[in-house]
């Protein structure tokens, strides 16, 4: 991510702004994302050397992704190397489906040129425990100024298998925590984080580094790797933003353009690499949303698709935060949290939900994982976006020390957030201990979230977020009770699809607690002919619907009639539309039924 991260210097930490805060008093110091693409901090450690090692096969066993629909890749089944895409799927070499369920592990791409916490911890330990909470792939960021250093920092060589590293090169440490994390049966998506060691830039050159310096690393690093199985892809540059465009035409700065450069120059080398695209700030010719984060914008893939020599190996990557990275104006528009839908489905997801190409969230996270801050809401609410819509994602960040998000892990660098991890679970497999780690036991379920509006005035839109201290809990004006959890929820079962249009319904409690409850909706073209438009229709008494998304809901009695979004009208086969609601509970008879969807 760009906003995030960095250590270092003693006495506090760094907010996005450069700003100096109250913090740890410890080498732990905190760089925010916004810093992080500034790069401010990260001063004063040392550097790494070089050993590579090739192996010939990676095969992967993978627990089961705990989300219905189409089959994944589960235990017991062996996951083979190269990947490719399929719609808006991922494959394995088997054709078998897999989800991509990982986290990223910032460092190489600081002045410390190694993985953060290895003044703390055993690499070969961080990688095991990741391994065993049910994460299947790493995205590991670098710079090409590290790439090109010849030392390390930041590394305790006493502790464990550290002593492994001493003498490296940058270059030989990334060997060695690849082949390891091959060991441990994680994949690796290579991320172009920066340029230098200092900030994100706007372009894929600037910084002191040429394109051709860009692209020469990217092949190097994928000839390289050629035969280093379990690394999957390149994420060609991290979040694209100011000057970059998507569509003008324009080679200095259309980022669509050099996209296909690299991806094609990295395909001739090493064919077998996914290429991972991730959109623009802004600067698209049409675009619909006037303000998107950083990297987040992928508008433009619509009309000025990525044009490859080899198309099944694209993959698309957006990033996204919440308020407490930078509190954009959605965040208080009155129809917080449901109109966060509508700007997922134009900026992104209608990449995935169209089968353009797969979608791959490359950064998603945030301290507050709570049911009343405008950040918890926007992250329980994004968590069960892409697991309804089974999105690849990679969480920001396993490190404690991302100023603005914080980290899986604790300031220890040992014990996991519980309430993070808990959230997390819902899209992941049951947590198995992997050999040789003791990663922290299970929390109790976090509640699941009552979605609740936030009604501050709407400020003017920032262009690019600007500096923010760490985030504070905004509460709701009107808390609900807490819901109880509830176990893992459990679709209801399908009416038959209607002879007439092949389409079907499912209905998901996701959460239910005293006064109150949220359901989620599928509707699904299960026939063999597009769907031109449709209505939904179901029974509910006593119940009173206060929030809802992705449709609009009209009661006559006991009856409700939903009209779906107008991105949402037209249904392919095999396509779906998620939506959903939650009510305050009026009796015992609350629950709805007779969910229906007729094509019109």
């Amino acid at each position: 991510m760009s906003r995030k991260l960095t250590q270092i210097f003693r006495g506090g930490f760094i907010d996005r702004g450069g700003r100096r805060q109250r913090g740890h008093q410890d080498a732990d110091g905190f760089l925010t994302k916004r810093q992080w693409r500034l790069g401010k901090g990260l001063k004063g450690f040392l550097l790494f050397g070089l050993s590579l090692l090739l192996t010939v096969g990676f095969t992967l066993r993978l627990l089961p992704s705990g989300l219905s629909g189409s089959p994944v890749a589960i235990a017991s089944t062996v996951v083979q190397t190269p990947l490719s895409t399929r719609g808006s799927q991922i494959l394995d070499a088997s054709g078998k489906t897999l989800l991509l369920r990982g986290v990223n592990w910032f460092g190489i791409e600081t002045e410390t040129h190694a993985p953060h916490g290895l003044w703390a911890r055993d690499y070969k330990q961080m990688l095991a425990q990741i391994r065993s909470l049910g994460y299947n792939v790493i995205r590991l960021p670098f710079s090409i100024q590290s790439l090109r250093s010849q030392t390390i920092s930041g590394v305790d060589f006493s502790i464990g298998s550290n002593r492994e590293l001493q003498g490296k090169t940058p270059l030989e440490v990334m060997d060695l925590v690849i082949q390891e994390a091959q060991r441990q049966g994680l994949m690796i998506v290579l991320d172009c984080h920066r340029l230098n060691d200092q900030r994100i830039p706007e372009l894929w050159y600037g910084d002191g580094f040429t394109e051709q310096d860009w692209i020469s690393t990217w092949t190097m690093l994928a000839n390289r790797y050629r035969n280093q199985a379990n690394v999957i892809g390149a994420d060609l540059k991290n979040e694209p933003h100011g000057r970059a465009s998507w569509g003008t035409g324009d080679l200095a700065t259309d980022w669509r353009l050099a996209a296909e450069r690299a991806g094609n120059s990295i395909l001739n080398v090493n064919p077998n690499w996914l290429i991972v695209v991730e959109g623009v700030e802004n600067n698209v010719p049409g675009q619909r949303l006037a303000v998107h984060w950083w990297g987040g914008n992928l508008e433009g893939v619509r009309n000025f698709p990525v044009r490859l020599t080899r198309p099944n190996k694209l993959v698309y990557s957006p990033h996204e935060y919440g308020a407490g990275v930078y509190n954009q104006s959605w965040f208080n528009e009155p129809s917080f949290p449901q109109n966060l839908y509508e700007r997922w489905e134009i900026g992104f997801n209608y990449i995935a939900r169209e089968g353009i190409a797969p979608i791959f969230v490359g950064e998603f996270g945030g301290r507050q994982v709570d049911t009343r801050s405008k950040e918890g809401i926007w992250q329980r609410q994004f968590v069960n976006f892409i697991g309804q819509n089974q999105l690849h994602f990679a969480y920001w960040s396993w490190n404690p020390n991302s100023g603005d998000t914080g980290g899986i892990l604790q300031d220890n660098w040992q014990t996991i957030h519980a309430d993070k991890q808990q959230l997390l679970n819902q899209l992941l497999p049951v947590p198995g201990v992997a050999p040789g780690t003791s990663p922290s036991p299970s929390p109790s379920p976090s509640p699941t979230p009552k979605p609740s509006p936030s009604p501050s005035p709407s400020p003017s839109p920032s262009p690019s977020p600007s500096p923010s201290p760490s985030p504070s809990p905004s509460p709701s004006p009107s808390p609900s009770p807490s819901p109880s959890p509830s176990p893992s929820p459990s679709p209801s079962p399908s009416p038959s699809p209607s002879p007439s249009s092949g389409l079907s319904t499912s209905l998901t409690m996701q959460s239910d607690w005293q006064t109150g409850f949220c359901t989620a909706i599928r509707v699904a073209n299960q026939g063999r002919s597009a769907v031109n438009n449709w209505r939904l229709t179901f029974d509910m008494n006593q119940a009173t619907i206060n929030q809802s998304w992705n449709g609009t809901f009209s009661r006559q009695g006991s009856r409700y009639t939903v009209v779906p979004p107008s991105w949402g009208q037209r249904l392919q086969p095999g396509q779906s539309v998620d939506l959903g609601f939650c009510a305050n509970k009026q009796g015992s008879d609350y629950r709805p039924r007779n969910a229906i969807a007729t094509a019109i």
